[in-house]
């Protein structure tokens, strides 16, 4: 039985790496190989890399592509994505390009609030933390001075502390409830120090209150932690436009494609397991974005998924309706997103997508990630209630097939072509390819 391994993160990348290969690989000499393709020959821009995490081995590397023609509020935009699945991009770009000619999309912000816990443990009487609290208010702020007075200068900072009372959960649990504003950066370091800070103030104060005399300990801390649902940082994207403008949707008129169009938005509302699949394709544009401008993707997939969840039953994140002649599609969409800090300054790929996204600030971030996330469910639901979502998905994946059946380039044309007027399956593509190479 192979041993533990100790000091690993002592090693050097090349150890790491011989490391790994020799005790879990069945080629090792070709795992090294392998990972050292994928290392950047500029040496300073892959040591950047490798300090990203700890333990690296090499890159592992997405595609990044562009879709472009995005008319959002007047102003034409390329969104970047990074992405490996093959009909996204494709896809976001035929959205784009459809609501060019419509008017484009239309998006706003509806909050930027976020928010922080301090997670505690009291078992005195309720009106007495009550009072403490209130009382605290103005000491807890001071005693945070040092770290929001740098984001007070830009106009955020600490928008409020309101104390509740979870004891109906668990005994003897309360929460500091606090807000915050924190412009353009995500603002996860300056939220959790200021948290911190609220819980070292409510123990040391609490000790000294005489109305908490006979409690041990008057408080317990149990964690100070940003929360990453944030329904109040909230922006909405939208389009609409006369459903006579429509025009025939693969054999479908106009009013018809409206009318599909609000019938799928309604059972994805109602029902949960087509909602999942919904929201999915939904994400799949707000993920490109989102990694390809160095945000967080996971915190905002986990957000937006509770927030579907509000209600009590997971639903569509978005909606669609027809009113006095004209279509609207729309979507909220909670974004805690930054364009300062974290690898927005460092990754040179991602300061490469806001400077090809005109170098947004995190509100008109939080807008161009909401139009992608939009594009997208209108491209899915638009192939589903017309073509059917293989037709165009299974043509973007044909290349990959041929990649996995080793398919030379001259190759690659040729069954391109031919699957041009042909149902693209795998089993297809492989006949295909083996009916061409039996012709040779």
């Amino acid at each position: 039985m192979d041993q533990p391994v100790e000091g690993f993160s002592k090693l050097s990348k090349e150890e790491k790496i011989d490391w790994i290969a020799r005790r879990y690989t069945a080629n090792p000499e070709a795992t090294i190989k392998l990972l050292q393709q994928y290392w950047n020959s500029d040496k300073q821009l892959q040591q950047l890399h490798d300090e990203f995490i700890e333990n690296t081995l090499t890159n592992f590397y997405l595609p990044l592509g562009v879709a472009p023609n995005f008319l959002i509020n007047g102003k034409l935009y390329a969104i970047p994505m990074a992405i490996e699945e093959s009909s996204v991009v494709a896809a976001a770009s035929k959205a784009a390009k459809f609501w060019l000619d419509r008017g484009g999309f239309r998006a706003e912000v509806l909050g930027t609030e976020k928010i922080g816990q301090v997670h505690f443990l009291y078992f005195g009487d309720p009106r007495q933390l009550s009072e403490f609290i209130e009382g605290l208010q103005p000491l807890l702020r001071a005693d945070a001075q040092g770290l929001t007075a740098n984001m007070e200068k830009r106009g955020g900072g600490i928008s409020s502390i309101e104390l509740r009372d979870k004891t109906s959960d668990i005994e003897g649990y309360y929460q500091l409830h606090c807000t915050f504003e924190t412009l353009d950066a995500m603002g996860a370091n300056f939220i959790n120090s200021c948290l911190e800070q609220f819980g070292a103030t409510l123990v040391r104060e609490a000790g000294k209150y005489p109305d908490f005399a006979k409690l041990d300990p008057p408080v317990e801390i149990l964690m100070s932690i940003l929360s990453n649902y944030v329904p109040n940082c909230l922006v909405r994207a939208e389009v609409s436009c006369p459903v006579a403008d429509l025009g025939a949707e693969s054999g479908i008129s106009g009013a018809d494609f409206a009318r599909k169009m609000v019938q799928a938005v309604a059972v994805a509302n109602s029902e949960p397991y087509r909602a999942v699949t919904h929201n999915k394709g939904i994400m799949n544009g707000v993920d490109a974005v989102v990694l390809a401008t160095g945000n967080d993707f996971r915190a905002v997939e986990a957000c937006v998924h509770a927030y579907a969840s509000r209600s009590g039953q997971y639903r569509s994140l978005s909606r669609a309706e027809v009113s006095n002649g004209t279509f609207r599609f729309w979507m909220d969409l909670p974004l805690a997103l930054g364009t300062v800090g974290g690898l927005t300054g460092l990754h040179p790929l991602v300061r490469m997508a806001h400077e090809i996204l005109q170098k947004p600030n995190a509100p008109e971030l939080m807008q161009l990630v909401a139009v992608a996330g939009l594009a997208q469910n209108f491209a899915a639901l638009r192939s589903l209630v017309t073509v059917g979502i293989q037709r165009g998905h299974m043509k973007m994946h044909l290349l990959n097939i041929l990649n996995q059946l080793s398919a030379t380039g001259q190759e690659k044309e040729i069954l391109i072509d031919h699957f041009k007027t042909h149902t693209v399956t795998h089993n297809a593509v492989v006949k295909a390819l083996e009916a061409h190479r039996a012709l040779k």
